[in-house]
């Protein structure tokens, strides 16, 4: 199980480097391309859009046919995704390829953790899912850093290179380790997406987009209010990431005590975004000093760590056989939720500070919490009752 769960891990971490290495990309593809970096990060709206599309195709299509059977060709696609792109001969072509990278991440994560789903006990998963998003971490953290490094020495190729030997490498491991699916005889139907679509699956899912969208979307504005308001320049930003980075692991690693500690993802979930609106709150309104705002960050990243792996140990409690196309859903529904609050919140913030913003991004968040609290009162008792477990 252990060899099961590094492979997943680096799975994700994989999607997680290739989803964020551009950041310190953008001005040398501009620069290859004859673009402006404003031009180029449409590569990022491309990933974005296919990723979101492609989520619940991917999981239902794992659903149906088995999760080995959609993990290995996604790495594969991977690894083609990084060559393609060394070989685009414009940046139209580029962001066209750039689709591909959506379409293998939108099928990787939400096979990761479907997997995790059927193969760790139920009383477990929170804590398993925890180190499994420890690779996501790990690579949004080492993406970028080791892509500007590659980049520097030698050129913008070497990042997209250096992912796709990755992904073969991994598809190599996973083929050795991952379980052979069962045959579609002895595994339960899917049921229709129609039925899926039940408030007991619906309010979380709808709560998370909510509450992740916002709290991310303020994550990548932090560098800005850092500059704004502390004067820090782009290493100093970058270093402040890093805090929330560690407070990410931390959490991911603390996610399954939390769980167990406070009786089931459901009062894990809800402790977690009390943290994280507390943690976002101080760091978008207190104006004291910069170590404040730091301190801020690493909490912020402890309370998504132990939110996000708390919230697919509840959504996979509650999905049945579906679980694939439930947590691909889930995804999906998150990036929607991004792409949309990224230009309001950006248009906020530019206007008048980041108090501006914080209404939007703060009341997301309070939404989703007391969507999840009712959910919770409303819902006691359904998990071993209305709503079948996983084994």
């Amino acid at each position: 199980m252990r060899a099961i769960l590094l492979v997943l891990a680096l799975s994700v971490c994989l999607v997680g480097a290739v989803e964020f290495m551009l950041a310190p990309m953008l001005a040398p593809l501009a620069d290859a391309f004859a673009a402006t970096p404003e031009a180029a990060a449409r590569l990022v709206s491309a990933y974005a859009l296919a990723y979101a599309a492609a989520a619940p195709f991917a999981g239902r299509l794992a659903d149906r046919i088995g999760r080995r059977r959609v993990l290995l060709p996604a790495l594969l696609l991977s690894a083609l995704d990084g060559v393609a792109l060394t070989l685009a001969p414009t940046l139209e072509v580029a962001i066209g390829l750039r689709l591909i990278g959506g379409l293998a991440s939108a099928a990787l994560i939400p096979g990761a953790f479907a997997l995790v789903a059927d193969l760790v006990p139920a009383e477990r998963q929170t804590a398993a899912m925890g180190r499994v998003a420890l690779g996501m971490t790990a690579g949004i953290a080492a993406g970028p850093a080791l892509a500007g490094i590659l980049t520097e020495a030698w050129g913008w190729r070497a990042p997209f290179l250096a992912t796709a030997a990755v992904a073969l490498g991994l598809f190599a491991v996973a083929r050795a380790v991952l379980p052979a699916d069962a045959p579609a005889w002895n595994r339960p139907p899917a049921p229709p997406l129609r039925r899926l679509l039940r408030a007991a699956l619906l309010r979380p899912l709808l709560a998370k987009a909510g509450w992740l969208g916002a709290a991310v979307a303020a994550l990548l504005l932090s560098g800005e209010v850092l500059r704004a308001r502390h004067g820090f320049g782009p290493a100093a930003a970058g270093g402040a990431t890093a805090l929330f980075a560690l407070g990410l692991a931390l959490g991911n690693l603390a996610a399954g005590r939390v769980d167990r500690a406070l009786g089931g993802p459901e009062a894990a979930l809800l402790a977690a975004l009390a943290l994280l609106m507390a943690a976002v709150g101080g760091f978008l309104l207190w104006p004291g000093p910069p170590a404040v705002a730091l301190a801020c960050l690493g909490l912020w990243g402890v309370a998504l760590g132990i939110a996000a792996p708390a919230s697919g140990s509840l959504l996979v409690r509650r999905a049945g056989a579906a679980v694939g196309t439930v947590l691909a859903l889930g995804e999906s529904l998150n990036n929607v939720a991004l792409m949309l609050l990224m230009p309001l919140a950006a248009a906020l913030l530019a206007e008048g500070g980041a108090a501006a913003a914080a209404p939007l991004l703060l009341g997301l968040q309070a939404i989703g919490m007391a969507a999840m609290a009712l959910d919770r009162r409303w819902l006691r008792g359904v998990t071993s009752t209305a709503v079948p477990h996983r084994p």
